[in-house]
């Protein structure tokens, strides 16, 4: 937005806004081939990190943050917001760790040390390094020469390309998601998503679908990898909606009256939300509703149990 409206000149958008250029300068630019695109988001869990989890099959996201507490607190919200729609947590980066004088060689840690390691290992996910303090990244970067270029044996160099190093290895290892992102129209079975029975695995995910069909022309089967398989009643899952018109959100009281939903109610189009859900455009007219895969199996397992109650 800076190249367009220039250095003076702040875009003042709410967050629809946000969110519709956001996906403009992601879909809408011809990136050619690229080994890699990197977007880097302010701290938060706000609009544009929701945005690009839901637009995105992300491959993954790094947490950056600085040694002191308050930063940590932030980057760890953020790095739970992330976890929470399922988009892989690649590790931590410790920024700003030390600062080393040019003329005496000493090193001070003016934020501290040592956080996003210790934070790394509380919550589990690997630490990709730490990055110092560097009067030369900054020249750098304002004058347009990357420090691996202008100064290579540098170590602040070195520690950026061991983490760029790193980093390529975990991507290139990541497991590729079964079902690819789509848009399934239900009548004609257009974009219908991948049914993998040979991805299932007694330790899969229970939360991790590996395929969607349409059984017949009421009911949606959803296969998780690890093995089991639900098939939902498509009125039924009309009504479990609880988007903010199906049910309040601090009560959480039901505001959907089921006698208004017609009996032949059907998805029109169900699109994957990201790595995480499906939202479903209904034939009655309702799409806002979002469905989480966790919310997904929750709703299989109580269906099961009521069965195995009936009995």
């Amino acid at each position: 937005m800076g190249l367009l409206r220039g250095d003076d000149n702040p875009a003042i958008l709410r967050g629809p806004m946000v969110s519709k250029y956001l996906q403009m300068f992601v879909g809408g630019v011809d990136w050619g081939e690229l080994d890699y695109l990197i977007l880097d988001l302010p701290p938060g869990t706000g609009d544009t990190q929701l945005t690009l989890a839901q637009s995105l099959p992300l491959s993954g996201v790094v947490i950056v943050t600085t040694p002191q507490d308050v930063s940590l607190k932030i980057a760890r919200r953020g790095l739970r917001m992330f976890e929470t729609v399922h988009v892989p947590i690649l590790g931590i980066i410790e920024n700003m760790s030390t600062f080393t004088c040019p003329h005496c060689g000493q090193g001070t840690d003016v934020f501290r040390s040592g956080g996003g390691e210790r934070m790394s290992r509380q919550i589990g996910v690997p630490f990709l390094g730490s990055l110092p303090l560097d009067v030369d990244v900054v020249a750098g970067g304002d004058e347009g020469r990357p420090i691996l270029v202008d100064k290579p044996h540098s170590v602040s160099a070195q520690a950026y390309l061991a983490i760029a190093t790193e980093l390529a290895g975990q991507l290139n290892g990541l497991p590729t998601s079964a079902v690819r992102p789509f848009a399934w129209t239900w009548d004609t079975n257009e974009g219908e998503p991948a049914w993998v029975e040979t991805a299932t695995r007694p330790s899969g995910s229970h939360t991790t679908p590996i395929g969607f069909l349409k059984r017949d022309a009421r009911t949606l089967s959803v296969l998780w990898e690890d093995g089991h398989r639900d098939d939902f009643d498509v009125r039924d899952l009309r009504l479990a909606c609880h988007c903010a018109l199906c049910i309040e959100e601090m009560s959480g009281r039901p505001l959907l009256d089921p006698t208004s939903i017609r009996s032949d109610v059907a998805p029109r189009t169900i699109i994957s939300v990201g790595h995480y859900a499906i939202t479903v455009n209904w034939n009655d007219g309702h799409s806002t509703g979002i469905y989480s895969f966790e919310y997904l199996r929750a709703l299989g397992d109580r269906d099961m149990a009521k069965v195995v109650e009936d009995v």
